[in-house]
């Protein structure tokens, strides 16, 4: 998968550090209210998928001189992410 770059202002959970980047589904946490809603006053609803992403560190940082191997897992809502073998994404709006 790989992380949608959105230009959103204000709360949102999803670093920015891995947008842009692709990384691996480890699993679903199941559905949540989304937080980035919540801050705002809303009760979050409907509630998203939350997966745990894998990420490799050389692929996050390309300066990273430490192990191939070693990864980041963050987790981030799925209308944060897309396939990825997509095109990487700008897009203007927030698929909340």
């Amino acid at each position: 998968m790989r992380v949608l770059d959105l230009p959103v202002p204000g709360h949102m959970r999803t670093p920015h550090y891995v947008r842009g980047r692709q990384g691996r589904i480890e699993r679903c946490h199941g559905r949540f209210p989304n937080p980035e809603t919540r801050a705002y006053g809303s009760d979050g609803q409907p509630a998203k998928p939350l997966y745990m992403i894998r990420f490799r560190q050389k692929d996050i940082w390309p300066a990273y001189r430490g192990d191939g191997d070693d990864s980041i897992v963050l987790d981030i809502f799925e209308h944060w992410l897309e396939p990825a073998g997509d095109s990487p994404k700008k897009e203007t709006r927030h698929g909340a």
